[in-house]
Formats: C-alpha cells, sequence, structure tokens
C-alpha cells in the first residue's frame, strides 16, 4: 500500500542566503517534506520499524537546517540525499524550503524552493 509521511510547516531559525549578510543574520524559514513509501502488509504492519518514523524525519530537516548554505536549493537537495540515506524503504520525497520576507527588492512573504527526487 502506497503511503505519504509529510510533516509540513516546519519552522527554524536559520542562516542561509546568498550574500554574507544573510547569513550572519540569518532568516527564518518552512520546511515542507513529503515521504513515499510502501507499507508492510500482514502481522508485522503495526510496527513503527515499518514505516518512516516522523520523529527521524524532523531531526534529518533540522540537522541540515543547522548547516549555514547560499542556495536553498543546495539544502534542499542535501535533506533529499540524507533521507534516502536514512531510509531504505523510502521511494520518493519531495522537500519545499521557505524564506521568509526574502530582500527581493520589494514585499514579499516567501521565496520557495521544491524539489523532488525517487529511487
Amino acid at each position: 500500500m502506497k503511503t505519504e509521511i509529510s510533516l509540513e510547516a516546519l519552522s527554524f531559525y536559520a542562516y542561509h542566503g546568498f550574500y554574507e549578510e544573510e547569513r550572519k543574520s540569518g532568516n527564518r524559514f518552512l520546511v515542507d517534506i513529503k515521504v513515499t513509501t510502501v507499507l508492510v502488509k500482514g502481522d508485522d504492519a503495526d510496527q513503527i520499524s515499518n514505516t518512516i518514523n516522523y520523529e527521524d524525519l524532523y531531526k534529518v530537516v533540522k540537522d541540515e537546517m543547522a548547516i549555514p548554505s547560499r542556495l536553498l536549493e543546495n539544502v534542499c537537495k542535501n535533506i533529499l540525499e540524507k533521507v534516502f540515506d536514512k531510509f531504505p524503504i523510502a521511494q520518493a520525497a519531495e522537500v519545499s524550503l521557505s524564506k521568509l520576507a526574502p530582500a527581493v527588492g520589494g514585499p514579499c512573504e516567501k521565496a520557495k524552493v521544491t524539489l523532488k527526487h525517487s529511487r
């Protein structure tokens, strides 16, 4: 049975940005992540070891958000790589990273990057 496990609007204060000032002062970010897997059938189906534990998934995102990067695309790529390393049962994953109130020269609620990958 195909299953999607999602965490939405994970909030972090982090130091990502192309400009040095952004990496010094930091900003608020939101992360949405979705991982697709297939659940085990039968007597063992009700075991956390047979799915993507969302606490572990949160830790993957949190750990990567703590590493400053110039590009949001790079952060997303690193999160996806770690998801596939940590969760062998992951078949596909999608991560969106939003920078709140980015400096774009005018009013902007957020800048958002989304990457998708599958095995």
